[in-house]
């Protein structure tokens, strides 16, 4: 027998009791002839302690032993708060190792301040470290909480395929060679989306599944290869049914596992177009207080040549005009580093003048027009951002919000503030290929159905597609999803793809609709980006097994890998040079 108890778990109450303990070794200590041994399991530490040198003459760091002995109480001196078990120890009577360890690459208890490749190519050690192992367990801790949220909500659990058709979905796929068919790809899904729909035809009204995506993109600190949702979709149901579940599982979920505060339901609602105008982005962090407004049209006829006629944000900020001419020069470094020529900005004085470099350029009816329009004070500070292009405008102006509340502290760092921005544009003009694409979902449903599409403007269409999002972060994509077939394809056919394509890239949903589809909705919660702002991380990584490294590489596992050439010959590829 190798355990009768896991270390963490002994306390008082074991006092005098003999027990065969597992474990690693964490640390070796000898005072002069008296030997402590730090064992630890999957459920904490305990203190081993021996009179005998030469039972630990061969002990090395991060070996596996195992030991038989009696609890005993330790001296109240010798109390190790820190730990569970600190009141007790174990004397030991037997020792056997089992799997001796080599000299370690890194040090398990600071391996979080190692270089990401080292940890990756070592995950296994990098796991034994507290706080990286408590991440996991906590995600073990997730998953069983939302899967108990979905089944009290009368939601069924579908496990879809993993291996299945590349479709255009917006993302690069991941595509897999076939052996038995020749020239044929399989690949890997990005998202669940046609076989969850599949099911709603299917009739199973209420599915959900924690499902595998992957798309071969570069990797960043909020997206990777390999990720998880909170997949899951309903029938008869309208955007607000959606908006209510999804509601409840985010405030649920951030409640029971967070001491922070939570946004309280509803959450707020607000349009795409009003988040790129007083956000500059389609994910605001509502924990920042400060506020985009547009003030174009006092500068239509403005002698100041950058900003007559083009977009002009702004953003005020409060008592902030005594700082110094280092504090607004750091700001106006910033701005160039984000691609804008520079920064201009006023401040307003005492008697109500402005100071500033861009003060020169305003006539008195500028000057009241911007107090009346941004609620100038005394001390306050108003920043201008400025170009030709709205969505460029919108997104430095974005990235100076950002920038300013942290630079000022604003942020509310013991909050979760979460919205629903929603009303997306159906389509969206790609200046690159100089044509329309869809702006979120292929398969949403236009507002207005199939006569919107027929009658309205592209640039005026907008969808039912909503995201959730919290501090800055996009937790969820949902919509109402385009059940009809005629409106699916005159929505394809107006960015370029005729009836055949449709019927070819998306075969098995261009007839199963032929056959009753209903109604349905649904949305997918990121279950990787949810752990990692409940655990407080910076990146998806820390809240994954086994993650690839930012490049894309697994260096533990050797991935991606070369393989043999009768490999190749067997899935029908050849390496071009």
């Amino acid at each position: 027998m190798y355990r009768t108890n896991y270390c963490g778990l002994l306390d008082e109450s074991f006092v005098g009791k003999d027990v065969t303990l597992s474990g690693w070794v964490e640390n070796i200590r000898d005072h002069g002839g008296v030997i402590f041994v730090d064992l630890k399991d999957i459920k904490g530490v305990v203190q081993l302690v021996s009179n005998d040198e030469n039972m630990f003459t061969s002990l090395s760091k991060e070996s596996v032993i195992k030991v038989t002995g009696t609890i005993r109480q330790r001296e109240v001196d010798d109390y190790n708060e820190k730990i569970s078990t600190g009141k007790i120890e174990v004397l030991v009577d037997t020792l056997e190792v089992l799997s001796k360890a080599n000299s370690l690459p890194f040090s398990i208890a600071t391996s979080r301040e190692v270089n990401e490749e080292t940890r990756l190519k070592y995950r296994y050690l990098d796991l034994r470290n507290n706080k990286v192992r408590d991440n996991i367990l906590f995600r073990a801790k997730l998953l069983k909480f939302l899967r108990n949220k979905m089944d009290s909500l009368d939601f069924n659990e579908v496990q879809t395929p993993i291996i299945t058709a590349s479709s255009p979905e917006g993302a690069r796929d991941f595509i897999i060679p076939s052996r038995k068919f020749k020239g044929r790809f399989y690949a890997l899904p990005q998202a669940p989306q046609i076989y969850k729909e599949l099911l709603m035809v299917a009739g199973f009204d209420k599915y959900y599944q924690i499902a595998p995506c992957f798309r071969d993109e570069d990797s960043r600190s909020d997206r990777t290869l390999e990720f998880y949702q909170l997949d899951f979709e309903m029938s008869f149901a309208t955007e607000e049914d959606v908006y209510n579940i999804g509601e409840e599982i985010f405030y649920d979920t951030f409640t029971n596992f967070s001491d922070k505060k939570v946004s309280p339901r509803p959450f707020k609602r607000i349009s795409y177009k009003e988040s790129m105008l007083k956000y500059g982005t389609d994910k605001p962090d509502l924990r920042n207080p400060l506020e985009i407004i547009d003030i174009s049209d006092v500068f239509k006829e403005s002698s100041f040549k950058p900003f007559r006629g083009s977009i002009v944000r702004a953003i005020k900020v409060d008592d902030l005009a005594t700082k110094s001419n280092s504090w607004f020069n750091e700001v106006v470094d910033y701005a160039k580093k984000i691609d804008m020529p520079g920064i201009g900005y006023i401040s307003v004085l005492e008697d109500n003048t402005f100071k500033g470099p861009i003060d020169k350029f305003l006539t008195d009816d500028d000057r009241k027009a911007l107090i009346e329009k941004a609620n100038l004070k005394v001390n306050s500070v108003l920043f201008f951002i400025a170009d030709r292009m709205e969505n460029i405008a919108s997104k430095q102006a974005g990235l100076i919000r950002t920038y300013l509340a942290n630079k000022l502290d604003l942020i509310d760092h013991d909050s979760f503030e979460f919205c629903i921005i929603n009303d997306f544009p159906m389509f969206e003009y790609n200046e690159e290929t100089k044509k329309y694409d869809f702006g979120h979902n292929p398969f949403s449903m236009p507002q207005g159905g199939i006569d919107a599409l027929e009658n309205e403007k592209i640039d005026d269409i907008k969808a039912y597609q909503f995201d959730f999002v919290c501090n800055g972060y996009e937790m969820s994509s949902g919509a109402v999803r385009n059940h009809d077939i005629k409106s699916l394809q005159k929505a394809f056919s107006m960015v370029g793809y005729d009836e055949s394509v449709v019927e070819e890239k998306f075969k098995s949903l261009y007839n199963a609709f032929k056959y009753g589809c209903p109604p349905h909705a649904g949305m997918a919660p990121g279950i990787d980006r949810m752990l990692m702002l409940l655990r407080d991380e910076n990146n998806l990584r820390e809240v994954q097994a086994f993650p690839t490294s930012v490049s894309g590489e697994d260096k533990l596992m050797g991935s991606p890998s070369v393989v043999s050439e009768l490999q190749l010959r067997e899935a029908h590829i050849k390496i071009r040079d």
